[in-house]
């Protein structure tokens, strides 16, 4: 269960990748209307964006899935896309009733088009499908070793062709079954779009409710991607774009909560602060606010007292399901490129339905949001932001004097190094990815993450799916955080990550048992034997191996060995963890090798 807990959480952030660029289609396919620029090319560059999801898709979920997000498994998804989607296309039988009537020189464009038209529908399912193939194949083979014949195919090169492979595999499954695909496809929408007010209000809770785990982008890319068909586009966002009048129901409820709900909790925050300390908190608070308001992005708020008030977050939850009932109910139907907020609402003004009803409901929500949160936090003394103080006062604990200590989820400021200290260093993290707004972390060993530490350098919440899984929310910028830390994770030398063994530790005499002999050779073969190791040093519980080629490392026996954990820190260097059996392990690694590691050239 924890395994495909974790799986769906590694799909979940990997979609994130390719919804991230649908607010620039949303912006070109607007700016290009009539009403604004009148610049027709501009339009059709972003409609292109939405014409080609399905390979968007197919990238995005490989990459995201990808061991270090490597962009060899893009190229395998869209080698396994374009084998799929032209391979189906030829095995799509037309039947006779669509070419009724048509000239007889024309048949053969005709049935092109109708090939074309149905597989559209499938676009994005066949997308995703492709990055679930791709992904893993490239973390399953891209090291690779072919016969030496076959070498120059061996490694990252194999990858596409056997992505190719297994595109061929899609093809032959939507060629022939995409009659039974498109069926289950409408079968799910009409169950969903005439479940009515209870469809929609399930939806909006759920949503909520799944953002604990980060499951909620894979019901967004449902909802969004593949109910509903509108000449031959599917999906509630794809067909508000298309011009549909019945799309926005998935999206219209999310403006009333993101823009004046949320903001009115973060007043009712900054109000149930101590006096003394809404100076402090204000600003947190504010630009939490600002960001809900323009963007749409809520959860930096939601971490805030997602787990100090539980029952309060089953209100908000509530609340979203029904505000989409109310927005149904009204007949308004709003849509967005990216989420609902400020910018979307005036962008696509012109393409929604009854926008103007967003401002009373909005209002009414500004005010029961306030209300509930102000009543809740006096009533339960929840230790919201600036409320700590007098939590500690109240417990008889002594106050923190410095007042930027105290806030729980203060900027992200500190440097990468120090973020990599407080997880517990790079040999801690087997893979560091990112979505809108957390941290998706892969954990060796998950008791060394230094939870204080976190919150103090800005986390605004942590959250555990699954044994070795961490998710840290820390807003916005988690994308440029995850890379700033991967980039720590190569620094040589870091303090944070490698504590060099004291002299005295290092000339203590180590003895080396038959098992430590015998676990060394297994190692060293799995590191592709004497010649391809050109380092072995000692850090504490672990030895860092830096090796001539990476391809001639086979991860997958390297990860059955009874180690801890093994990790690739950076280019040709690995972090093998052994925790109290380091030392004679490394000098039975260091036996085997001899006194001076032989040095191998990269040509």
């Amino acid at each position: 269960m924890r395994n495909l807990a974790g799986g769906l959480q590694k799909i979940g952030g990997a979609l994130m990748l390719p919804i991230a660029v649908l607010p620039i289609a949303g912006l070109l396919l607007r700016l290009g209307q009539p009403d604004l620029l009148n610049m027709p090319f501009v339009s059709a560059a972003g409609e292109a964006i939405f014409s080609n999801l399905g390979l968007l898709f197919a990238i995005g979920v490989a990459v995201g899935l990808a061991r270090g997000n490597h962009g060899a498994a893009g190229l395998a998804s869209v080698v396994a896309y374009v084998v799929a989607s032209r391979g189906a296309q030829v095995l799509i039988t037309v039947p006779p009733q669509a070419l009724a009537g048509v000239a007889a020189g024309a048949v053969d464009l005709a049935a092109q088009a109708y090939r074309t038209h149905e597989l559209a529908k499938l676009s994005v399912p066949l997308g995703i499908l492709c990055g679930l193939c791709a992904g893993p194949l490239y973390n399953r083979f891209h090291t690779i070793e072919l016969p030496s014949y076959l070498s120059f195919f061996g490694g990252r090169r194999f990858v596409p062709i056997i992505s190719g492979v297994a595109g061929l595999v899609l093809a032959l499954l939507f060629g022939t079954q995409w009659q039974h695909l498109e069926q289950g496809m409408d079968s799910l929408s009409r169950s969903v779009l005439h479940a009515g007010a209870f469809g929609l209000f399930a939806y909006g809770v759920l949503n909520r409710v799944l953002i604990v785990t980060g499951l909620h982008h894979i019901i967004n890319n449902i909802a969004w991607f593949l109910l509903g068909d509108y000449h031959g586009v599917t999906g509630d966002m794809q067909r508000f774009f298309a011009g549909d009048p019945s799309a926005g129901k998935f999206m219209s409820g999310f403006f009333p909560v993101m823009m004046f709900g949320l903001p009115a909790a973060c007043l009712a925050m900054y109000h149930a602060a101590a006096p003394g300390r809404r100076r402090a908190v204000g600003g947190l608070l504010a630009s939490m606010a600002l960001t809900s308001i323009l963007t749409g992005v809520t959860e930096p708020i939601e971490f805030t007292f997602m787990f100090l008030a539980p029952l309060l977050y089953a209100v908000h939850a509530l609340l979203t399901g029904v505000a989409f009932i109310v927005m149904n109910l009204l007949q308004v139907r709003l849509g967005f490129g990216f989420s609902a907020g400020l910018f979307d609402y005036v962008l696509n003004f012109s393409r929604a339905t009854r926008p103007l009803w967003l401002l009373p409901v909005g209002a009414a929500y500004f005010a029961l949001y306030y209300v509930l949160f102000r009543m809740a936090i006096a009533r339960f003394d929840l230790r919201t932001p600036g409320r700590e103080r007098q939590a500690a006062a109240a417990q008889g604990a002594p106050a923190q004097p410095d007042e930027a200590a105290a806030l729980p989820a203060g900027p992200v400021q500190a440097r990468p190094r120090q973020w990599l200290a407080a997880l517990g260093g790079a040999a801690n993290l087997a893979s560091v990815d990112a979505c809108t707004t957390r941290l998706r972390l892969v954990l060796s060993g998950r008791g060394v993450v230094d939870e204080p530490a976190l919150r103090a350098l800005g986390a605004r919440g942590l959250v555990r799916p699954a044994g070795n899984v961490l998710q840290v929310v820390v807003g916005p910028v988690a994308d440029r955080l995850a890379e700033e830390i991967r980039g720590a994770m190569q620094e040589p030398g870091d303090p944070a990550t490698a504590q060099a063994v004291p002299s005295a530790a290092r000339e203590s005499p180590v003895v080396v048992s038959a098992e430590d002999a015998a676990l060394a050779a297994r190692l060293l073969t799995a590191l592709g034997g004497r010649t391809n190791v050109q380092e072995v040093l000692r850090r504490d519980g672990r030895l860092l191996v830096t090796v001539g080629s990476e391809a001639a490392v086979d991860e997958v026996v390297l990860g059955t060995l009874p180690l801890r954990g093994t990790v690739r820190a950076a280019m040709r260097v690995y972090h093998l963890l052994a925790g109290p059996g380091a030392a004679p392990l490394a000098a039975a690694l260091q036996a085997l090798l001899g006194p001076t590691p032989p040095q191998t050239g990269l040509g």
